[in-house]
This record gives structure tokens, sequence and C-alpha cells, in this order.
């Protein structure tokens, strides 16, 4: 397979826009999913997003400096793509519906709606670094390198994130607390998993 450093100097050297489209293949369903968690779940906006995002980051690969993931800056992208669109919104945060209270978190089926609607009652910046850590698996350098946010404001936000999740987990299905019988993936870990 062709490492993605092999891909962007067939971009950059000779305009290879097949290289390119393997870079989008290869990409485009991670960007997505971050977009459509910091958008807490609409992903109309999210796939409008990424497609600007590929567009730009085709425009601007030339700027990618050769000791610099391609993942990491495409997520700049797209996080710098999504602020702008909050402030073009006029919005602070991106709001999805909160989850029924009758909802039954628990079938896999609705696990990942239910992700992108928990996302909706944090902040967008910790929305930003729980999804960078858990979704895409970045450390929290590479979180900081993305959000350029100090390293203790990075592991701030996702500690106080997964606070935020994890009480209204608790307030919500009052099944979970004390509940020592049940094991398995509840929504607690779905929600430290963010």
């Amino acid at each position: 397979m062709i490492s993605d450093v092999e891909l962007v100097t067939r971009v950059t050297s000779s305009d290879d826009p097949a290289a390119f489209q393997i870079l989008v293949e290869r990409h485009q369903s991670a960007i997505r999913g971050f977009l459509g968690r910091l958008t807490a779940g609409d992903f109309g906006t999210a796939d409008d997003l990424a497609q600007e995002t590929f567009l730009l980051a085709y425009r601007k690969i030339h700027t990618l400096k050769s000791s610099g993931s391609f993942v990491s800056w495409l997520h700049t992208i797209a996080y710098r793509r999504f602020l702008q669109f909050t402030r073009q919104q006029g919005r602070q945060r991106v709001m999805a519906e909160p989850p029924e209270q009758s909802h039954d978190p628990r079938q896999s089926v609705d696990a990942e709606i239910l992700a992108h609607r928990l996302l909706a009652f944090v902040s967008a910046e910790e929305r930003v670094c729980l999804t960078l850590a858990y979704s895409a698996g970045m450390s929290h350098p590479e979180i900081g390198e993305v959000t350029e946010l100090p390293l203790g404001t990075v592991k701030s936000h996702i500690q106080r994130g997964k606070q935020k999740l994890q009480r209204w987990v608790k307030d919500h299905d009052h099944s979970i607390p004390g509940n020592k019988q049940h094991s398995g993936t509840g929504p607690e870990q779905e929600a430290q998993s963010a």
C-alpha cells in the first residue's frame, strides 16, 4: 500500500489528481465521522463540511510540512472549517434534539445515534477534543496540534466532557447507577468512548 507521504509527494510534485483521490477515499470516512460528531449528528452539514475540507486540502496541500502528519493536518482543516461554519451561522454550539427519556440506548443500532446526540450536551471545545481522542485515536499532543490548544487545556476539555456525559447518562438512565448485575458495554461506556 502506498503511504500518505508518497501520495502527498505525488500530488505536490506532479499535480497528480489520482493520488489525491486515493487520499480522499482513504480518509473521507474518518473526516465525515469527525465532523458528524462535531455537529452533534447533523450529517448533511457534516458532509458539506467534509467536501469543503477536501477541496481546501487539495488547494493547500503544498503548505503541508514534510514532517507533519497528513491525517492531523486534514483534521486541522476540518476543525477550522467547522469553527468557521459555526461563526457564520452565528451559533456558539450546534445543538441536536436531546434523546427521548424513553429511548433505550442499549440497542446497538441506536448507539451511534445516541453518541452524536450526547455530544450536543458538551461545549464545542470539549466535543472536538473528545472526538479526536476517542474516534480519531489521537494523542493529547496531536489534539493540541489540531486545535492549537495547550496540552493542559486539551486534557481539561476531555475530562470535563467525559464528566458531563457520565452525569447525563447517570441522570437519564436510572438502571445504570449501582446496578452491579449489568455488564458489557452500556451507554456510560459509549459516552466514555465518544
